[in-house]
């Protein structure tokens, strides 16, 4: 198991990385798995976070500690419906907002990339703030598999490994809408087929990681 010093330390240079991408601006959380309880960024610009100000909430919490931002049930419910989730990541990329306000369904993969996000990306079709543990588990309901959710009207969610790697795939899925939104103007979408997808998918752990890396370096330059 990751020490929790250790995972304060990914939080923290997560949520910088994610704010210097632009893909949050004063709103936006990262959490991690931490046995039965999660690591969250505290409710406050992710650029300000430091490793004394996160926040630990346990998976079975009836109620939020102060610090912790009103959405953390959308994280608290994620952890207890997928076991595999081991981060999550949560912004308002622009291009998150056109694409789910474009489609009321899924996203479909329309490059290798995208892929790495699930077989599709679904769209939770509810424009309200994540801010009680019902509302918060329908959301997770709409995420069975994958690893990214469009929130329309309130942004994405996704899924990792790691903090870094859930901020890979936001970054990924910001990428994924502008690319949805600009196809779909041109009136013809050619999505990849499901083998096309499933070799992409059976390299993301491989790959994901190097894009982290990447962002982190990018995020400095």
């Amino acid at each position: 198991m990751i020490a929790v010093s250790t995972q304060r330390r990914d939080l923290v240079e997560a949520a910088h990385v994610v704010a210097r991408l632009g893909l949050v601006t004063a709103y936006g959380h990262v959490s991690a798995r931490a046995g039965a309880s999660m690591l969250i960024t505290p409710a406050a610009d992710l650029g300000t976070v430091t490793e004394a100000t996160v926040v630990e909430v346990p998976l079975a919490a009836s109620s939020l500690p102060p610090a912790a931002p009103a959405e953390a049930w959308a994280h608290l419910a994620l952890y207890r419906a997928r076991p595999d989730a081991g981060s999550i990541a949560r912004a308002q990329p622009a291009s998150a907002f056109a694409a789910a306000a474009a489609t009321t369904t899924a996203l479909a993969p329309l490059h290798g990339q995208a892929a790495w996000l699930g077989e599709s990306v679904p769209v939770h079709d509810s424009a309200h703030l994540l801010r009680s543990a019902e509302l918060a588990e329908r959301a997770a309901g709409s995420l069975p598999t994958g690893e990214a959710l469009l929130l329309r009207g309130n942004g994405a969610l996704t899924l990792g490994a790691t903090p870094g790697v859930a901020v890979a795939r936001m970054w990924l899925l910001a990428a994924a809408c502008e690319t949805f939104v600009a196809t779909r103007a041109t009136g013809r979408l050619t999505p990849l087929t499901g083998e096309e997808i499933a070799s992409w998918r059976a390299v993301g752990d491989e790959l994901l990681p190097r894009l982290w890396q990447h962002l982190r370096e990018r995020s400095l330059a």
